[in-house]
C-alpha cells in the first residue's frame, strides 16, 4: 500500500487516466474528487462489496437453473 500526505487542492495520479483531487478538509473528514474515463467504474468500497455479493448471488441462482434444466433434459432423453 502506498501512503501519501496531501494538502487541499493537491492531486494524486493513478496511471495516465485517473486523478484523485483533495477538494476539502474539515476535521477528520476529507472530500475527494475522482477524475477517470467514463468506462472506469468508481465506487465507495462498501457499495462495491454489495455489488460483488449481488453478482455472486445472481450467478449462483443462474447456475442452479442451468443444473435443473440439464437434469430435466437428461430425464426426458432417458424416457425416450
Amino acid at each position: 500500500m502506498l501512503i501519501l500526505t496531501r494538502k487541499l487542492g493537491e492531486v494524486i495520479a493513478v496511471g495516465d487516466d485517473i486523478k484523485i483531487v483533495i477538494l476539502d478538509i474539515k476535521g477528520r473528514h476529507v472530500r475527494i474528487g475522482v477524475e477517470a474515463p467514463r468506462q472506469t467504474k468508481v465506487y465507495r468500497e462498501e457499495l462495491y462489496q454489495i455489488i460483488k455479493e449481488q453478482n455472486r448471488e445472481s450467478t449462483r441462482y443462474h447456475s442452479l437453473q442451468i443444473d435443473d434444466i440439464l437434469s430435466e433434459y437428461k430425464d426426458n432423453i432417458e424416457k425416450t
